[in-house]
């Protein structure tokens, strides 16, 4: 049975890896190195913390969630702080990465602080990592030794502020790269577009809307073998519009032609579209219609009469 650890700190993450105390209480860049502890198999590390990882070429595995992931290639990871990594096989490090870790306490009283959230690559799976160039890899490198130099240093009141700007500038060229990464895959991501909008299709056409409800972003990335959150980004990039977006024009859709071509109460609509309460249906339908149910009953009703 695998041993369960918790890493809150950033000294428990150089007590994990027998490095001595941080330099900074909040984050620390770690540097593959030969001295790095590599007792870590079969165990669950819980973080509390983000990371960000860059692997070169590295042989081994690891779970995070309910999926395995090896390193066949260059890439980066993104993991927020309440998941859980499993090792299984330590990985054998080639020494050319690096792995950023920081505590949320780090950015709490500046602007990342709020926007780290709209960064949706930290909920994405590890087998959807970011694949980069080797001049990405060398862009992000030059804002990680920015960190690293500020770390070194005395701290004075300039260096926190400094971190951050670096740490951000990682996010906003990773938010970047990970676009790049959607175009340069588009005929696959096309044939994903196709299989969600059959995945939504069957969904509505099924007898399970109304005990089950409308599919979640969960279901409808697990659905697709990724994640929800990396499949609403792809589908934005593709289309315009996120998941949730499909789904609601989904049920707009099928309301629309069961108010104009059935006798069914608003109540029983909504109900038959998985919505616990009618009025959540009435609400979304004006939002997105610009018309209560009732009314664009009755609207176009007297529009087909005239």
């Amino acid at each position: 049975m695998s041993e369960f650890i918790n890493i809150d700190s950033i000294a428990d993450v150089h007590r994990l890896l027998g490095f001595g105390p941080p330099l900074h209480p909040l984050i620390s860049v770690v540097t593959h190195v030969p001295e790095m502890n590599a007792e870590l198999t079969d165990m669950k590390i819980n973080f509390g913390l983000y990371f960000i990882s860059l692997k070169g070429d590295i042989k081994g595995s690891f779970l995070y969630g309910r999926k395995s992931y090896d390193f066949e290639e260059g890439t980066i990871i993104y993991v927020a702080p309440g998941q859980v990594v499993t090792v299984n096989e330590y990985p054998v490090l080639d020494f050319s990465g690096w792995t950023l870790f920081f505590h949320p306490d780090l950015i709490r009283q500046y602007n990342l602080g709020q926007s780290i959230k709209n960064y949706s690559y930290f909920k994405y799976d590890i087998t959807e990592a970011l694949q980069l160039s080797d001049k990405e890899k060398t862009c992000l490198s030059r804002f990680i030794e920015e960190i690293k130099n500020e770390i070194s240093q005395h701290l004075d009141k300039h260096s926190q502020t400094l971190i951050v700007h670096n740490l951000e500038a990682i996010l906003k060229y990773s938010d970047r790269f990970y676009e790049r990464q959607f175009l340069t895959r588009t005929p696959h991501h096309s044939d994903l577009v196709i299989r969600f909008s059959e995945f939504l299709d069957d969904c509505f056409e099924s007898n399970q809307l109304p005990s089950n409800g409308p599919p979640t972003v969960t279901q409808c990335g697990e659905a697709l073998n990724m994640s929800g959150h990396y499949l609403s980004d792809l589908l934005k990039n593709e289309t315009g519009k996120s998941i949730k977006e499909h789904i609601h024009l989904k049920l707009i859709d099928v309301a629309k032609l069961k108010l104009l071509n059935s006798s069914l109460s608003i109540s029983e609509i909504a109900y038959g579209l998985g919505f616990d309460y009618p009025q959540n249906f009435s609400k979304l339908f004006k939002v997105k219609t610009g018309f209560s149910p009732s009314d664009y009953r009755t609207h176009l009703c007297k529009s087909a009469i005239l």
